[in-house]
């Protein structure tokens, strides 16, 4: 398994736009998968997108999964930042704790960026917790439900 970060190969963004939309999109959020993905190809600011791949070179035909690093999760709680988003592990993958590259990756890219932690907001009570994410609190969406936030220190950074 490897991690293929956008702003690495930029000359497949069609390939990244695709699979975050087939994943996470409605036909109303299509563009702004769209339009995210097209703004955060830079190394060194947010946002930033992953692909994971079972595959050695970028190869469209396997990827494994994908995540995103994002300054807001479309949540109330606009004091913390950056957002783990978008985490998908293909149910043919899942079982074998491929989720966690991922993590570790916007992990190790929040504190190279200098973040002392990270967070995600989520309905998945137990998952994030093996990976060191402790919950801290409620936020609300725009459209009025909640989500229950974990938060993970990335051991260096700034608050």
């Amino acid at each position: 398994m490897k991690i293929f970060p956008l702003h690495e190969n930029p000359g497949h963004l069609d390939v990244y736009i695709g699979y975050f939309q087939d994943r996470w999109a409605t036909p109303d959020s299509m563009m702004v998968y769209d339009d995210c993905l097209r703004h955060g190809r830079e190394p060194d600011r947010l946002p930033l997108w992953y692909l994971l791949m079972d595959s050695d070179t970028f190869d469209a035909e396997k990827i494994a999964g994908c995540a995103g690093l994002i300054p807001n999760d479309f949540i109330s709680r606009m004091d913390l930042c950056p957002w783990l988003c978008a985490l998908f592990v293909e149910p043919d993958f899942r079982g074998r704790n491929y989720g966690s590259l991922l993590i570790e990756r916007a992990v190790s890219d929040a504190a190279r960026l200098g973040y002392a932690a990270i967070h995600c907001a989520t309905d998945h009570c137990g998952y994030y917790e093996h990976f060191g994410f402790e919950f801290t609190g409620t936020g609300w969406h725009p459209w009025g439900e909640t989500s229950r936030i974990y938060s993970r220190p990335t051991t260096t950074g700034k608050e």
